[in-house]
């Protein structure tokens, strides 16, 4: 009856749903010396879990501290520069004056986009009316192909040709 229930044990570890007392009894078997021989090959992988919890990392581990006076010296440099930006473009910022001609500057670069837009807008219209004219010539084609099929037909009936 042992063997049955560890067989089973042994199915649900495979399965991933054992609960720790039943690896525990499935440890406890595999480290004893009656371990039935069908099951012999379990023997290795249970000792390696109970070899690898008696292991410990002995050595000293080097901790090295950081040089921290440099960087906080950046921080210094980082602080003074985003001040200086912030403040220095308020002093020497552009004047009236300048100020004036950016914007007589703006406004004549507005006036000249609208001239090329009137111009660009009277274009198009020309070009719809070539497009209107394409059409109306287009159709007149076709009408003349049917004036042929009507003049070829006539010919058939008074036999002309």
């Amino acid at each position: 009856m042992v063997l049955n229930n560890i067989e089973k044990l042994i199915e649900k570890y495979n399965n991933a749903e054992t609960t720790l007392q039943e690896e525990a009894q499935l440890k406890a078997y595999f480290l004893s010396d009656e371990v039935a021989p069908h099951l012999e090959h379990y023997k290795p992988m249970f000792q390696y879990f109970s070899q690898s919890k008696k292991e410990q990392y002995t050595k000293d581990v080097p901790l090295k501290t950081k040089n921290t006076k440099l960087y906080q010296w950046i921080s210094v440099a980082a602080v003074a520069v985003l001040m200086l930006g912030l403040i220095v473009p308020t002093f020497i910022g552009p004047t009236e004056e300048e100020k004036q001609e950016a914007l007589l500057a703006y406004n004549q670069t507005i006036d000249a986009f609208n001239l090329i837009s009137i111009g660009m807008n009277e274009g198009k219209q020309q070009l719809n009316s070539l497009i209107l004219v394409s059409d109306n010539l287009n159709e007149g084609i076709e009408e003349a192909g049917r004036l042929s099929e009507f003049t070829e037909t006539t010919n058939k009936i008074f036999k002309n040709k």
